[in-house]
């Protein structure tokens, strides 16, 4: 037995049944999004289905304080991750501007993290990087980093893992390419949720949202 389904349409499906009570709402699960399937093996005799969902790769990039970031470093962790570049002229302010309410609130979490991984590593150094934070008055990036590293491996996270718009493309303002999407990830590395992070409604669900897996 093999079974798909895209993250898009995981995403439509929760939409359509989105119709509860405020309280119904604070209490539903969230689902694991992406594609998965179910595995068939024979146990002492009997066949047994294991479902397994879509998780991300592993990964191993770079902070702003030139630290080391993998998927060690947010296992167990419940994190949120964005796709940006520091030069970016058009939604990167309204996204770092929003992701900035998520810090401020969960940001003394020990068991929350924030990801931002920048599309344009050329020109986003480590340095670079801790200009930006610092100018955003994130401080701490054990709870916030962000990332760079390999171009292709950043660009192929994105599209395969996160399953978001991640690239370079000079027909773009600024010249690369890549959605607005918040994503939060669980403590097994599966997609829970995506959000505009460039609309304030949009983050206030995410916000509603992180509570709901923190203590799974």
């Amino acid at each position: 037995m093999h079974t798909r389904f895209s993250i898009l349409s995981l995403l439509l499906i929760s939409l359509l049944f989105s119709q509860c009570t405020p309280s119904e709402e604070k209490s539903k699960a969230l689902p694991k999004l992406g594609n998965w399937h179910v595995d068939e093996k024979t146990v002492d005799g009997k066949v047994v289905q294991d479902t397994v969902y879509h998780t991300i790769a592993d990964f191993s990039f770079t902070n702003q304080d030139g630290e080391t970031i993998t998927n060690e470093s947010v296992k167990g962790k419940v994190y949120v991750a964005d796709f940006f570049f520091t030069t970016c002229p058009t939604i990167c302010p309204i996204m770092k501007k929003e992701m900035i309410r998520v810090y401020e609130k969960f940001g003394d979490n020990p068991n929350f993290k924030i990801l931002s991984h920048t599309i344009d590593p050329k020109h986003d150094t480590v340095e670079v990087l801790k200009d930006y934070s610092q100018k955003l008055g994130i401080e701490n990036a054990k709870t916030w980093s962000f990332l760079t590293g390999e171009a292709e491996k950043i660009y192929e996270l994105g599209q395969t893992s996160y399953i978001t718009t991640a690239q370079e493309d000079q027909n773009e303002a600024g010249g690369f390419l890549h959605s607005g999407a918040f994503l939060l990830i669980d403590q097994e590395g599966h997609i829970r949720g995506v959000y505009d992070g460039t609309k304030t409604d949009q983050v206030d669900q995410l916000m509603q949202d992180i509570p709901k897996i923190l203590g799974e």
